[in-house]
């Protein structure tokens, strides 16, 4: 069975990549450079960022063209392992 048959997503497919960080750090930028390595095809207008109630943190939110199982698994590995990176969804 390969990558694209263990999940319920048909690619290539619009994918919303979320992620959560301190607002101070410039989240949107490096979210932004993390993704574009994935998805190339990522532009800045394909961003959408929302800070909490208290503006401490952020939340970013990049739609791409995912490509495969194996594409979003790599790029949920990097987000999550960048140390200004809070959280990814």
């Amino acid at each position: 069975m390969s990558d694209d048959q263990e999940t319920l997503f048909e690619f290539p497919c619009e994918y919303p990549v979320k992620a959560m960080g301190r607002a101070a750090v410039g989240l949107e930028d490096i979210v932004f450079n993390l993704i574009k390595r994935h998805a190339p095809e990522l532009r800045h207008e394909d961003i959408q960022t929302k800070p909490s109630s208290g503006g401490k943190y952020i939340s970013v939110t990049a739609t791409i063209t995912a490509t495969s199982k194996a594409q979003l698994d790599s790029l949920y590995l990097e987000l999550s392992g960048h140390p200004d990176i809070l959280m990814a969804f």
